[in-house]
């Protein structure tokens, strides 16, 4: 009723409507001329920026690579780059110095980049003796991989023609990052040496490097300027490294990048790796095969064929204790399990078993690493029992892993022994890691499950309860 009266009121109210009708005039024009005497202010959250808009994640389509290479190198290593390169969602080039016979790139154009001929590099100097000048060439891959001119790019991403990376855990990785801000993202070195060497501020190019597509744009203006005042450095990386320390940049690390600066087995990294997605491996060419009785790239193919099961959790260490036997578990997701016949405290079971040899022979200061590492014994017997990947399966239930003893073994064997065992299945759910997991990591726990039979074990990984320990059990 009430409504009805003040309704009535207001239409025989002249007055009231043109008052209305003026205050609504004013504020309209309040409105065009703060428009047209200040069109960069906001007025009462009117306008809003596109900067506070989400931006879509982060994925392949949004990353360039350059890739270095040469002629010599690129006929055999192009195999590595084979293994994770995807044509229909990747851009960039492979970087070469010169044009090669047609025949090189047969079948080639529909699973590896498109070739780039790099620019003529003969006037800049390169003073550093015994070195080799195409560094020089190598460092410009980074400016020329920007002159590209590709769209909708939020990440530049450099590595040689044989470091294989690991695409999923690439995009994950850079996902934690703002890529509207200046990041230089990669690792350093495994050896002390090399790092007291050049830097421990450096990207170790092998390992393969990241920066942010504004970072690039304006490196890639000044870069040539850059390499004028460094012509007595060795490396390409170097030279990159300086001129961004020269824009006021230092080094994001990123522990997932691998230099792999060392030579023989590199069984006890890669079972040790950190608790973050696995980016890239590299020196392949003078390290042993990651699995037995394969070749380097059969071997690799098996690891990246694992990879594509669970991408985020592919080398992810897990450790759990056998109540009944005492024994330790370590499992390495796709690769490779590890038993021991004891009690192992987890500080030690996780450390990096040195099974691999430094980059250089020479002093004690070569052999220094900056790792975390254990000594392995000398008796092969006496060293944890190995089960390497079979093979890998998925279901409704979620991911079954089987791992094999593929080292034969001539050792005396206790009624109870690891090395009894033929056979480890290790049942896991898909991981899928999002900002706050990659950026405070926690390692997942697992149980020793009841199997049927001797000859197999049953391990199943799950994520640890809130207070949770992992320790051994008296």
């Amino acid at each position: 009723m009430q409504f009805f009266q003040v309704l009535s009121k207001t239409q025989n109210s002249p007055r009231l409507i043109n008052l209305i009708l003026i205050t609504s005039s004013l504020c309209i024009i309040y409105v065009l001329l703060s428009l047209l005497l200040f069109p960069n202010t906001k007025l009462l959250n009117l306008s809003v920026s596109v900067q506070d808009v989400p931006s879509n994640p982060t994925s392949l389509e949004h990353i360039v690579f350059g890739i270095a290479s040469n002629k010599r190198s690129w006929p055999k290593r192009k195999e590595y780059v084979r293994l994770w390169w995807r044509p229909q969602q990747m851009r960039g080039c492979v970087f070469l110095e010169t044009v090669m016979p047609k025949s090189t790139f047969d079948n080639d154009s529909v699973s590896l980049p498109p070739v780039c001929i790099s620019e003529d590099t003969s006037s800049f100097h390169y003073t550093y003796r015994g070195g080799l000048r195409s560094a020089i060439r190598v460092a410009r891959v980074v400016s020329e991989t920007v002159a590209l001119n590709h769209s909708d790019v939020r990440w530049f991403v450099f590595g040689d023609d044989d470091t294989v990376f690991f695409p999923e855990n690439l995009v994950k990785t850079l996902s934690k990052y703002d890529h509207g801000l200046w990041y230089y993202i990669g690792t350093n070195s495994e050896i002390y040496v090399q790092n007291k060497f050049f830097s421990f501020d450096m990207a170790f190019g092998g390992a393969g490097f990241a920066i942010s597509y504004p970072l690039a744009k304006v490196l890639a203006k000044v870069f040539d300027s850059c390499l004028e005042r460094y012509p007595h450095l060795y490396g390409s990386d170097s030279r990159i490294s300086s001129c961004l320390s020269e824009l006021g940049v230092s080094l994001t690390r990123e522990p997932g990048f691998h230099q792999m600066d060392i030579r023989g087995n590199m069984f006890g990294l890669l079972i040790a790796h950190p608790l973050t997605p696995l980016v890239s491996l590299h020196h392949l060419d003078v390290t042993d095969p990651i699995f037995p009785n394969m070749t380097t790239i059969k071997a690799l193919e098996h690891l990246v064929e694992a990879s594509k099961f669970d991408p985020h959790r592919i080398l992810q260490q897990t450790v759990c204790y056998d109540r009944w036997f005492s024994w330790t578990i370590s499992v390495s997701w796709g690769y490779a399990v590890q038993v021991f016949e004891h009690n192992v405290f987890l500080p030690e079971a996780v450390r990096a078993e040195e099974t691999f040899r430094p980059w250089k022979k020479g002093n004690a200061i070569d052999t220094l690493l900056n790792l975390n590492t254990r000594r392995q014994h000398p008796d092969p017997c006496r060293r944890p029992a190995v089960f390497f990947l079979d093979k890998v399966s998925s279901g409704i239930d979620g991911i079954k892993s089987v791992y094999k003893r593929m080292i034969p073994e001539n050792c005396t064997l206790a009624m109870v022994s690891p090395r009894r065992v033929e056979e480890i299945r290790v049942f896991s759910q898909q991981l899928n890691l999002d900002t706050k997991q990659l950026q405070a990591p926690r390692r997942h726990c697992c149980d020793v499950l009841p199997s049927s039979t001797a000859e197999v074990m049953e391990v199943g990984i799950r994520e640890c309860g809130e207070e949770e320990l992992i320790y051994m059990h008296p």
